[in-house]
């Protein structure tokens, strides 16, 4: 039996999943040069698998490739963050609908459990942006949905994105409370299986979300711009 094709894959899995826990971690930070050779050193493999692993990185959009200067980490800035949460407020809305209908009883059940251990976690922090607990709610709301295209598109892909977003970022003050008292009113319109109301109330908190975090990206991404031209001189790409 011929394993090379599935060592490969292997090889191509551990590859992808150590660079995007980096990238997503912020031990890769946006905007850094990926080099091959490196990657190929670090990782003790041949450039194939590390090929393929990059290749979907490109496909989930945590890495970019630049003409003329190679791939590096993905810059969120601000027209990408809010195209990003644009897409995040119609989807999650969605997700919220379809949870209203398809949320087993126990999973609705967890989901409260859950809330509640949060608003503990804030009342003593007033921050839980650095940690998974909000993506864990978000995450069951979408696996709510019973739809795998609705999962793949926000926990597979846009979640990531954002993951990188907020460990780059601190909460404002104070919205991790207001956060919170939202992701009540999405619950509830939860439970009372009320499709319309889940999905208006997701919508509203993804927009409040927006409305709290766009202001400071412009000034973010003028001097991101800044300093990208000054660390991407123009360089040829690696060779085969």
């Amino acid at each position: 039996m011929d394993t090379t094709n599935t060592k490969s894959e292997t090889l191509a899995d551990q590859a992808y999943d150590a660079l995007a826990k980096s990238i997503v971690s912020g031990e890769l930070a946006p905007g850094a040069r990926i080099l091959e050779v490196e990657l190929a050193e670090r990782f003790g493999m041949s450039r194939g698998p590390l090929r393929e692993a990059m290749r979907r990185l490109e496909e989930r959009r945590l890495v970019e490739r630049v003409s003329q200067r190679g791939v590096r980490v993905v810059r969120l800035t601000g027209p990408k963050l809010h195209g990003i949460y644009k897409v995040r407020e119609a989807l999650e809305g969605m997700a919220a609908r379809l949870s209203a209908q398809n949320m087993a009883d126990d999973e609705i059940a967890e989901l409260r459990e859950m809330l509640e251990a949060h608003e503990r976690y804030v009342r003593q922090s007033d921050d839980y942006s650095q940690n998974q607990q909000d993506w864990d709610f978000h995450d069951r709301i979408a696996r709510g949905s019973k739809n795998e295209m609705l999962v793949s598109l926000l926990s597979d892909d846009l979640y990531q994105l954002l993951k990188i977003f907020r460990n780059q970022h601190k909460s404002k003050r104070g919205r991790a409370r207001r956060a919170v008292e939202e992701h009540w009113r999405i619950l509830a319109a939860i439970e009372d299986r009320d499709p319309e109301m889940a999905e208006l109330m997701m919508r509203r908190h993804i927009s409040a979300a927006l409305a709290v975090f766009e202001p400071s990206w412009a000034e973010d991404a003028a001097q991101r711009d800044q300093a990208d031209t000054a660390d991407w001189p123009d360089l040829k790409p690696e060779g085969d």
